[in-house]
């Protein structure tokens, strides 16, 4: 039908008419923008242009009137999640068809050859879809071998009575197919060790247990969003660079440019070697020759040309030298100060790090915004092969404006609690997998925990207790003044209390700078949530808001006042008693999980040796 038959586009030319003189190819353009992008013959628009003005050239008109339109996308596929399948009543989905996708746990073909059984899963739960395809509609030796992904649409429908799945699939189409070589496929349907799996990180979460473990932390670290949001916490992005050791160990990685730096140097020199002394000296001469031709220019008061054209040489005689000074300046090696690595050279300008802990940083906010929390990666450059320890770990933060100890010990008892009660109502299948299949007890020790209120101790009462146990030698010595032991720790939780219990007034001595003195100046207001299996699973304080008390602390942990300023600086100006705490998140998984390495809680875990991916 022809464009001109329709009253809006008769309106629309009558009004386009009216200005078409003054600018026909800005018009015409803004015609075709407004009724559409297809092609129009030019010879219809030819009655719109006087004879005073033109109409657009042939060539005009194709490059206005060609369609502009990026190759067509593949359909959607539509895909289906399996856990919205297997989740449901049979008779929601019996009867109809769909598309799923994912990866073949087991494949086995039956009825010599005629069809195959594939046992599917999409990482989306703990259960399988079981999809039957005929020997027709695809070549079943493609499909059967563990690992393979499939693409399929095909008719959901209820199994044979006797059968322990709900609804199974009838395919009719195989959309996609990711082959698998069985014979190099490193991760085979057979039970593999959790240590075997570390060497196959890019691989192993197509396991049971790992996939397992990541929808738990998926859920976790959903839960813990949601309780700080629902109890008003903002949560603050703290960098993962850092100036400051929050912890005063010295256990930090270094973020240093200085070897890639002096490594381009170096290159640079042996390319380009550094100008001579001869060199340099003509490069002053010259700069002195061109201000003389400058100034006896001035002097003679010479055209406005000439000046300007004298004084451009005489300024690329100055950047020539520049640069050449530049250069000569560039010596091999690391730059040293004093005998010392000059930071000042550095991409900082000064020594950095990865962070410890957000903690100090999110301090800044929590003196703003009230309650807020951080939650994120942490680096320990410790040496530490225990199942215990990992170098990157991630840790969840809050910090709580006009808050004593007390308080702190509040919330980090309803925090806990509420991250084991989200985990038995939304992880019941993964939950009972690991029940299952690593610690009989994971949901009872849940449900322990999740409904018994803490026992709250004193340091100095946790010793003596221990000091009395006679029924169990310890491997470490207790004696007031030491940092309890992970045994230690797990024996008042599993043995002596059978609960979680929070110890709280450690001395001063093995606890960091930031936490507050007590009255009695040998103990700091400090505090450690210990739950079974895992021992110590939160650390907290309230910290010291006194800006004297605070100087003395940090020169007393040797550590240097100036990367503190700004820290000291929430002293200065309008202090505020408060208090917060850290939660090891793997550790929390640990504890969820009753997995013993903490490497296995974590998606790509590091330690020392190990970085992989």
């Amino acid at each position: 039908m022809s464009l001109f038959r329709s009253r809006p586009s008769i309106l629309l030319l009558s009004n386009l008419h009216r200005s078409i003189k003054s600018n026909p190819t800005t018009i015409f353009s803004t015609f075709l923008t407004t009724v559409g992008s297809k092609p129009y013959r030019p010879f219809l628009f030819s009655s719109l242009f006087s004879s005073s003005s033109p109409p657009p050239s042939t060539l005009e008109m194709s490059s206005l009137t060609a369609p502009m339109s990026d190759p067509p996308l593949d359909a959607s596929l539509n895909r289906t999640i399996i856990k919205s399948i297997v989740t449901a009543e049979p008779e929601e989905w019996a009867g109809k068809k769909v598309v799923v996708g994912g990866w073949v746990k087991t494949g086995r073909e039956q009825g010599r050859g005629s069809f195959a059984f594939l046992e599917l899963n999409d990482g989306s739960c703990m259960a399988n879809l079981q999809v039957i395809v005929d020997s027709g509609v695809y070549p079943l030796g493609q499909l059967v071998a563990t690992g393979t992904s499939v693409v399929v649409q095909g008719e959901l429908k209820k199994p044979p009575e006797g059968t322990k799945q709900k609804l199974e699939m009838k395919v009719f189409k195989v959309i996609e197919v990711g082959p698998v070589d069985a014979a190099k496929y490193p991760i085979p349907k057979t039970k593999l060790t959790l240590e075997f799996l570390r060497d196959f990180v890019h691989l192993r979460a197509r396991t049971n247990t790992i996939s397992a473990i990541a929808r738990i932390r998926d859920e976790l670290a959903y839960a813990s969003h949601t309780y700080f949001h629902d109890n008003g916490f903002r949560y603050i992005h703290t960098p993962i660079i850092t100036t400051s050791d929050c912890e005063g160990a010295g256990e930090m990685f270094q973020v240093t440019s200085l070897f890639s730096d002096t490594e381009k140097i170096e290159k640079e020199l042996k390319e380009n070697p550094p100008p001579s002394e001869s060199d340099l000296e003509a490069a002053k001469l010259c700069v002195k020759e061109k201000g003389s031709v400058v100034a006896q220019l001035k002097s003679d008061k010479a055209g406005k040309a000439k000046i300007t054209a004298a004084v451009s040489e005489l300024t690329k005689a100055k950047e020539d030298l520049s640069k050449l000074d530049e250069r000569s300046k560039l010596k091999p090696g690391i730059p040293l100060k004093d005998g010392k690595v000059d930071y000042s050279k550095d991409f900082f300008s000064r020594q950095a790090f990865l962070t410890v802990s957000g903690q100090l940083q999110v301090e800044t906010y929590a003196c703003a915004l009230g309650n807020v929390y951080t939650f994120g990666p942490t680096f320990r450059a410790e040496h530490s092969h225990t199942s215990r320890h990992l170098a990157e770990f991630w840790m969840i933060e809050p910090e709580i404006a006009f808050a004593n100890l007390e308080d702190d010990m509040d919330y980090a008892e309803s925090f806990v609690k509420f991250l084991c009660k989200w985990l038995l109502e939304h992880c019941v299948a993964d939950m009972e997998f690991m029940k299952k299949n690593y610690d009989s007890s994971a949901i009872e020790r849940l449900r322990m925990v999740s409904s018994s209120p803490f026992v709250r101790i004193s340091y100095t009462k946790a010793v003596e207790l221990l000091e009395h146990v006679t029924d169990k030698k310890f491997d470490n010595k207790v004696e007031w003044g030491i940092d309890l032991a992970s045994e230690h720790e797990r024996y008042l939780t599993e043995v002596i209390f059978k609960k979680p219990v929070i110890v709280y007034n450690y001395p001063r001595g093995i606890k960091a700078f930031y936490m507050r003195l007590n009255e009695d100046q040998k103990t700091v207001a400090a505090m450690d949530v210990l739950v079974p299996k895992v021992g110590e699973l939160i650390g907290g304080s309230q910290r010291e808001e006194r800006l004297d008390v605070l100087e003395k602390r940090i020169l007393e942990s040797g550590l240097s006042l100036e990367p503190y300023e700004w820290y000291l600086d929430l002293r200065r100006y309008g202090t505020v008693k408060h208090s917060g705490f850290g939660l090891g998140f793997e550790r929390m998984l640990m504890f969820a999980t009753g997995i013993d390495n903490i490497r296995d809680v974590i998606p790509f875990p590091r330690f020392p040796g190990r970085a992989d991916l």
